[in-house]
């Protein structure tokens, strides 16, 4: 171990208020630092135990640091770093899954918090509804020790029922619509299954509150690292690098009322956070996924490069001009400087956001950030050309061959039947009817409203590349 390790700095540290489900980079670049401002802000028991549902990595790479790490800023000038030390544990799940559930009934934690992916829900994206037949959800109705995060959350209301305790607040902090309620709905079908009894409990005092959070948070590095032992002199295992720019709206309802000072740390704590989800998940996660897709095609390796690219800084303009018209702004947000805003900041090049790392998953991704708007285009009687390319770029690209030839590790928990569909159709016409036909993704619906404009879009990429497809319709 370097003799130059990170440690932390404070011998004092608060009790555990919050467990985290799925500690990776973005919530300890996002709702740790946002935790740990409100509490330099106004106190408070706020320490936050983390989980890693899979992977020991983070765990392994924090302890020797006694769980402190360094979040660094990156502007298009240069980097500032800054300790974080809000954690006091992180603890792996597949080793000790009972500590993980003592940890959530402990009476002293009021909230859990989840960063576990859309996949990590372990539902219908078309539908919002569990997915009972997902493997972990089969595991978990036949096993009191559960592996999935809904299992988690089910099993540790349980035991604090039985504790006499009340239940946690659930605060979910992933990119899907109406994310709380949505969260509240899954969680309520898995416990029904279990204990009916236990459902009613949890609908009658859980609280779900919705949120939007929003900054860019590029996987970590190697050199991230060497960078950071540069700027600061020592030695960290597990620092987290991302924008200036931070935004988290929070929906006011929490169980008891117990909460960190969030508005003190920057947050916006609102009644109802459905117009700042829609207008983040339509313009940056939709455009951020259409630029991932079509940009790894053309062969740029991060957004910056995808957007410093004329003919896709083009394209992400031409996206906005037909996302806007679906979009209801938040109070007092004007959705032209937004863009100009969204923009700006994909254009930071010493944000080096991967397009392959945006792509992932993208079978669970695309019903939030693109097909809801591409229903509200067609429903309201327009066209929404650069939308349909940007879904047809997403059938190219999970065809698992880009387009020199080249394999493409493509990371989704469907990949292995979007390949063979592809795989088993001739022509772009027949791979877009057989990628249509999943109804996990495309209700039948709006795949019928969808073939015959995606299908125009696959056949120009099919035929001239990605880029030249959209320089065709841009210059149109």
């Amino acid at each position: 171990m370097p003799a130059n390790r990170l440690k932390r700095q404070t011998a004092d540290r608060p009790n555990t208020g919050i467990v985290h489900l799925g500690l990776g980079a973005f919530f300890r670049a996002f709702g740790c630092v946002y935790v740990a401002d409100a509490m330099q802000a106004s106190g408070g028991d706020w320490g936050i135990v983390g989980v890693s549902l899979r992977s020991a990595t983070t765990r392994d790479a924090l302890q020797d640091q006694d769980w402190a790490y360094t979040s660094v800023s990156l502007d298009p000038t240069g980097a500032t770093p800054r300790a974080i030390e809000v954690l006091n544990d992180v603890l792996v799940a597949p080793e000790n899954p009972q500590a993980v559930l003592d940890a959530m009934a402990a009476a002293s934690v009021k909230i859990v918090s989840l960063t576990v992916t859309e996949k990590g829900y372990c539902h219908h994206p078309a539908t919002g509804r569990l997915n009972a037949d997902h493997p972990d959800i089969q595991h978990d109705l036949a096993h009191d020790v559960p592996v999935s995060a809904l299992g988690y959350l089910v099993r540790a209301l349980q035991m604090r029922r039985a504790l006499g305790r009340p239940p946690f607040t659930i605060l979910t902090c992933d990119n899907l619509p109406d994310n709380g309620r949505l969260v509240q709905g899954l969680v309520l079908e898995l416990a029904g299954l279990i204990d009916p009894d236990l459902a009613q409990w949890i609908k009658d005092f859980g609280r779900f509150p919705c949120t939007m959070v929003d900054r860019i948070t590029p996987a970590t590095t190697a050199d991230d690292i060497a960078t950071v032992q540069a700027l600061t002199g020592y030695h960290d295992a597990a620092p987290v690098m991302h924008e200036p720019f931070s935004q988290w709206a929070i929906e006011d309802d929490f169980v008891g009322g117990q909460r960190p000072d969030f508005a003190a740390a920057g947050a916006e704590l609102v009644a109802n956070v459905s117009a700042h989800e829609d207008m983040k998940l339509r313009m940056l996660n939709g455009t951020h996924s259409a630029l991932a897709y079509s940009g790894y095609l053309a062969g740029h390796e991060t957004i910056a490069q995808t957007v410093g690219d004329p003919v896709f800084g083009t394209f992400a303009r031409a996206l906005w001009a037909e996302i806007l018209p679906t979009v209801t702004p938040p109070p007092g947000v004007d959705l032209g400087s937004y863009a100009d805003a969204l923009f700006d900041r994909y254009a930071n090049g010493n944000i080096r956001h991967r397009t392959w790392q945006i792509a992932m998953d993208g079978s669970q991704k695309l019903p939030q950030r693109l097909l809801g708007t591409l229903r509200d285009t067609f429903e309201a009687g327009q066209s929404a050309p650069m939308l349909c390319l940007a879904v047809a770029a997403w059938m190219r690209y999970v065809g698992a061959v880009d387009e020199s030839g080249n394999p493409i590790e493509v990371k989704d928990p469907m990949a292995d039947n979007l390949a063979a569909l592809s795989d088993a159709a001739d022509t772009p016409q027949a791979k877009v009817a057989a990628l249509l036909s999943i109804r996990e993704i495309f209700p039948a619906d709006l795949a019928g409203k969808l073939q015959d404009p995606v299908t125009e879009a696959a056949e120009d990429i099919w035929a001239l590349g990605v880029r030249a497809a959209i320089e065709k319709r841009t210059m149109a």
